[in-house]
């Protein structure tokens, strides 16, 4: 029977079964479980229904979340599917990896009230695996073909979004990426635990499936010119992300054993693939990994799988400050990741060259700059050392040089590319970007937003196009 909804007061939140921590940290598998339809049906009941869903307006992509949440409460699965996939391309990825708590579930009305978020997330995520599983996910089918093509470089999630959008309008979409596997950070840079590749990899079948074209191992700038990829596509899309590390700056940065944290996570994931990778792991070293993101997250949670005799996060300020998700940061101290708060490393000691320790200082929490945060400063006298064999540096990533690309391409003092911020396109005719290369390093959720959107404008500006040549043609 179906259930009713506001059944928030009566029924308790409940998530997912989550494996231990004795277990899970093992091995690189998912650690949450599935809800089974009638757990789903009695989670979504919870929802409130509020006339202003305010989970809706925190979500990037605006979903329309409480309509699904009906939906599957009323046990109308394929239809809280449909609703779901209307405004999201990855629905299944979005509720695995987005940050729940800062967006959607953080805003929620029975959450601010204290009887425990909507789990959001979870619903979703049951809703597409069940869309899968049922066949209700169709292959990409155009109504028309349309004869112009798009070139879209980057195969990450603002790419792949667009490049559906873009196909299911008919477009003809190649797709370039320097990787041999499309994906982007969704294959290599997000652990297994987190989201299993399966599932990242179905997306992009359907997408080969449905007509567009991937050309992997191409770096573009380097293996193919930007100026004859204009030559070839009526229109181009730039979705690089962004993959520069930020570098750590004291004494000692370059001693052996202190890596950046993207190489490390692709390593790992490429072994999860099936690659054979030589490169240097976790196992039996002591790691120390610097920052408090998410990617801090990946890091210190991968080295604990992979071996680790210890790991130890550093970060400059408190846990209350920590800007990755707080669900992850409790997943990583529950598998026996030490955190140290309010530690900046102040040097990296070496021994013959390798890493033996970082020396951090303490630090403490100081005036509010103009963003309203508070700024961070060393105690003096208080600095203190951490055994390190591996430090891994996850302090943020930047933009790699759109002027390599093309000298023409217009950017912002932070390297980004300055684009419309309306229809995406940069100061090229036909050239848009979005994702990270627009906004910098974010979230997934944005770059899927961004990717969607810019394909939209693209499909106009294709359109206009055509009815141009076509006036040529028939004057």
């Amino acid at each position: 029977m179906p259930n009713k909804m506001l059944q928030f007061v009566d029924t308790e939140r409940d998530m997912p079964a989550k494996r231990g921590a004795d277990v899970r940290k093992d091995d690189f598998l998912e650690i949450y479980g599935d809800y089974i339809e009638v757990k789903a049906e009695e989670q979504a009941s919870r929802c409130s229904q509020c006339g202003v869903p305010f989970c809706q307006n925190h979500c990037p992509l605006d979903n329309n979340i409480p309509d699904w949440l009906k939906l599957t409460a009323e046990g109308r699965v394929e239809e809280a599917y449909r609703v779901s996939a209307a405004t999201n391309s990855m629905p299944e990825i979005c509720g695995r990896i987005c940050p729940q708590d800062r967006l959607c579930e953080g805003s929620c009305v029975i959450e601010q009230s204290g009887h425990g978020t909507v789990t959001i997330g979870s619903v979703e995520r049951y809703l597409t695996d069940t869309a899968w599983k049922e066949g209700w996910i169709e292959p990409i089918k155009p109504r028309k073909e349309r004869p112009l093509s798009v070139g879209i470089i980057g195969a990450g999630p603002a790419g792949l979004a667009a490049a559906e959008e873009l196909r299911l309008q008919g477009w003809q979409v190649t797709v370039y990426d320097r990787h041999d596997r499309a994906g982007g950070l969704l294959i290599y840079g997000i652990p297994n635990f987190k989201l299993e590749k399966s599932i990242v990899q179905r997306r992009t079948k359907r997408l080969e499936d449905g007509g567009v074209k991937f050309v992997l191992n191409c770096d573009v700038g380097v293996d193919i010119t930007f100026e004859k990829l204009r030559d070839k596509h009526q229109a181009v899309l730039i979705s690089t992300g962004v993959y520069k590390a930020r570098d750590l700056a004291c004494p000692g940065a370059g001693a052996e054993g202190v890596t950046p944290a993207l190489p490390f996570l692709i390593n790992s994931n490429k072994r999860g693939l099936g690659d054979k990778i030589e490169a240097m792991t976790a196992e039996n070293k002591n790691v120390v990994v610097i920052g408090g993101g998410d990617t801090a997250m990946d890091c210190v949670r991968t080295a604990v799988r992979q071996g680790a005799k210890s790991v130890t996060c550093l970060y400059r300020r408190d846990h209350a400050n920590m800007p990755g998700s707080v669900r992850e940061t409790a997943n990583a101290q529950e598998e026996g990741v030490s955190f140290e708060w309010l530690a900046a490393p102040k040097s990296i000691k070496d021994e013959g060259g390798s890493v033996v320790a970082v020396r951090a200082d303490k630090m403490r929490l100081g005036k509010k700059d103009a963003s309203g945060r508070e700024s961070v400063e060393p105690i003096e006298g208080a600095d203190f050392d951490v055994k390190a064999d591996l430090v891994i540096k996850a302090l943020g990533f930047s933009p790699e040089k759109m002027k390599d690309l093309s000298g023409d391409l217009t950017v912002t003092r932070w390297g980004t590319l300055r684009v419309n911020p309306v229809t995406f396109e940069t100061n090229l005719p036909g050239v848009y970007a979005a994702g990270d290369i627009v906004r910098g390093a974010s979230l997934v959720v944005w770059a899927i937003r961004e990717g969607r959107d810019a394909a939209a404008h693209m499909h106009k500006y294709l359109k206009a196009q055509m009815a141009a040549d076509a006036k040529v043609a028939a004057e």
